[in-house]
């Protein structure tokens, strides 16, 4: 499927396509060293069935509570003692969605020798994307306006939407991911600093959780942001909003300000852990592979929670 649209090749975005990829070829000889990821990725657990557009037919499930009367199929319910919803594949079918924040507080990098947060992001979103479609998964952008998909045509349309925004797009330099219906059995992926008020953030992702939606959120921080090494006189300076402060003794600031970071992540991580949400931290410092390898994990056994069983036709 041809895109109606170009890709960009800046050095920027090849460069990052191409860590992308290296960073996704260097994968499998980890998997091999946690057994229940290699063999998610050597079956496809999750990638078996392709979506369909919600016509073809994929099984007849029992009618639960939540489903209209509408969608009870009566001829084959005729034959039961129970009701039968005639279930589509887009509806039975799993899909992972992915959103990469985008804002400009991303583009802090304290050192010269590291990536900025938000390249790291988009590396484990282009890798990670990589790494489901191995597995026939069907992949999409949050709030891209595309429908998932797997094979090249999702990886293009990742690597569109993280790397070739348009100038001034609002979308794509939000720090919150999108609001937007997803399908039941969706995952979402979050990458994000999530340094925004934490009442914003648990407001977004109880927003999906209400929908049966699960979640997982890798917080990427550049090592000063958590250990805040600076010494002696010291202006700080903020990047989306228009403040600055000055202090003589910067180290006097590290006790307080960790306790105020730590109490931050605190409340991101008990407000996942209080919808099923998955959490984890990566700094900029360290090699993305353990950072991917702990998402595909946690992807892989929350399909597996997830998973219904089959219904007999």
């Amino acid at each position: 499927m041809r895109l109606p649209f170009p890709l960009a090749a800046t050095p920027a975005a090849t460069a990052l396509r191409e860590q992308a990829e290296t960073l996704a070829e260097a994968f499998p000889p980890l998997v091999a060293e946690a057994e229940h990821v290699a063999s998610t990725v050597a079956q496809g657990v999750h990638g078996r069935r392709r979506t369909g557009m919600g016509e073809s037919f994929w099984q007849f499930r029992r009618f639960r509570e939540g489903d209209t009367a509408s969608s009870v199929d009566w001829r084959h319910s005729a034959r039961s003692r129970h009701l039968f919803v005639r279930e589509a594949e887009w509806e039975a079918a799993e899909s992972v969605w992915i959103w990469r924040d985008g804002s400009p507080s991303m583009d802090y990098a304290s050192d010269n020798l590291l990536t900025t947060k938000k390249n790291r992001a988009t590396v484990l979103a282009l890798a990670l994307t990589s790494l489901l479609v191995q597995g026939g998964e069907n992949v999409a952008p949050l709030g891209g306006g595309f429908t998932p998909t797997t094979g090249r045509t999702a990886q293009r349309r990742m690597a569109h939407a993280l790397l070739d925004a348009p100038a001034g797009d609002a979308a794509a330099v939000a720090s919150l991911p999108p609001p937007e219906h997803l399908p039941r059995y969706a995952q979402i992926v979050l990458i994000s600093d999530f340094l925004s008020p934490v009442e914003e953030i648990v407001a977004s992702i109880k927003s999906y959780a209400a929908e049966g939606i699960r979640g997982h959120l890798i917080q990427v921080l550049d090592p000063a942001e958590e250990d805040l090494p600076f010494n002696g006189r010291t202006e700080f300076e903020g990047i989306e909003e228009n403040l600055r402060l000055m202090t003589g003794r910067a180290e006097r600031l590290r006790t307080a300000y960790h306790a105020r970071l730590n109490l931050h992540r605190d409340r991101i991580m008990e407000a996942a852990r209080r919808v099923n949400f998955t959490f984890a931290t990566h700094r900029t410092d360290r090699a993305p592979h353990t950072a991917l390898l702990a998402l595909y994990g946690a992807l892989s056994g929350a399909t597996d929670a997830r998973r219904p069983p089959r219904s007999g036709v």
